[in-house]
């Protein structure tokens, strides 16, 4: 094997594989990445056995090819301390070591055969649909913060994907919720698909944003039973899904929260995050104290000291509130519009939030106690 990779290209695609393997393999294949160099390209795979990722790099220049395997995070280290852009030369002499050059580093790595890498291969054919690649990122950025990072309930720690139909229109839902607060978001289908519900892991949400971040086109999204596959250009990710049920969101969202609090966005973020500075673990609840078109917050820490801060808003009662700063700020962070509109009902009850710049993303957060 003996092949020639642009610096950054190389780099690029191992920093995504970082994101992939896990740092505390048993096996110490895992923590290899395969280099298989065959076909006029570089196809590169990382896997932690739940998760697949195959990256191919075109532009590279073969002389011989080849397939070995060696360790992701010392390759990605070093590659990424070369001079950006440089040619690097990699060469496979003997089949424990790779050989690597760029400018005047040389490094040999040791290298594990590549007939150990796990490889499965399964027939995604069936139930393909394809999507714009931005379109999906924001629904999954709307929806990841509110998963769930409790392990007793596992069918929580992911995001629910499924088809949905609304007045005749079809549409790609994902809902998150860790049972404090619940992210909702659709994009439209331009037709009916054939797709089975499905529970998306944490770990392949976070990896598939990363590499969405960086892709503008269609993805191709199929799914066969226990695993669903994303299709980019250069890029493959294959999941295994949750196996669990995803409970009844629809009966949570409020339907009675007749009481809108309509504000400009970036002051209530800016306001909420001012006033929750106080608080160190940002767990303190943020008190509302809401009266006809003014919102008084508050946040009182026994240990640090306590803030206070007064906005117009649109309000047309009186209230007392409190809520968990860091969810607030969660959702605020990703609405599209210039205002924030939050629909309440009592001090207990969950609060409906909705973005006038989206019409298509509701979130809900419950309210502390006290």
């Amino acid at each position: 094997m003996k092949f020639s990779v642009n610096q950054q290209d190389l780099q690029q695609a191992l920093s995504f594989c970082q994101g992939v393997i896990e740092k505390r393999s048993t096996l110490p294949i895992l923590s290899n990445i395969l280099l298989d160099v065959k076909d006029s390209k570089l196809i590169i795979t990382a896997t932690d056995l739940d998760l697949i990722f195959i990256h191919d790099l075109n532009n590279i220049e073969i002389l011989e090819e080849g397939k070995t395997t060696t360790s992701s995070s010392i390759m990605y280290d070093i590659v990424r301390k070369f001079s950006s852009g440089k040619k690097i030369n990699l060469t496979l002499n003997n089949p424990n070591k790779l050989h690597l050059e760029s400018d005047k580093s040389i490094f040999n790595l040791n290298c594990i055969d590549a007939s150990e890498f796990p490889l499965t291969n399964e027939n995604f054919s069936e139930n393909e649909f394809k999507i714009a690649s931005k379109e999906f990122l924001k629904l999954l950025n709307k929806c990841k913060f509110s998963v769930s990072n409790d392990e007793t309930r596992h069918y929580l720690s992911g995001i629910y994907l499924h088809q949905t139909e609304f007045e005749e229109k079809n549409y790609l839902t994902a809902v998150a919720t860790d049972s404090h607060r619940m992210s909702i978001s659709k994009i439209r289908l331009n037709e009916k698909i054939n797709f089975e519900p499905i529970i998306l892991p944490k770990k392949t949400i976070f990896q598939l944003c990363s590499l969405l971040d960086n892709y503008d086109g269609d993805v191709k999204i199929s799914n066969a039973k226990s695993k669903i596959k994303f299709e980019l250009k250069n890029s493959i990710l294959i999941s295994k899904l949750i196996d669990g049920k995803f409970p009844n969101y629809i009966q949570v969202i409020p339907k009675n929260n007749k009481k809108k609090l309509e504000v400009e966005l970036k002051l209530f973020l800016d306001s909420v995050d001012r006033v929750a500075s106080v608080s160190l673990d940002k767990k303190d609840g943020v008190k509302f104290n809401l009266t006809k078109d003014t919102l008084n917050l508050s946040v009182n820490n026994a240990n640090s000291g306590d803030g206070k801060e007064t906005i117009p808003i649109k309000f047309d009662d009186d209230l007392e509130i409190s809520f968990n700063s860091r969810y607030l700020i969660d959702v605020a962070s990703q609405l599209d519009g210039e205002k924030i509109e939050l629909f309440l009902n009592d001090s207990g009850s969950p609060a409906l939030i909705k973005d006038p710049g989206d019409f298509n993303s509701i979130f809900v957060v419950m309210p502390m106690k006290g």
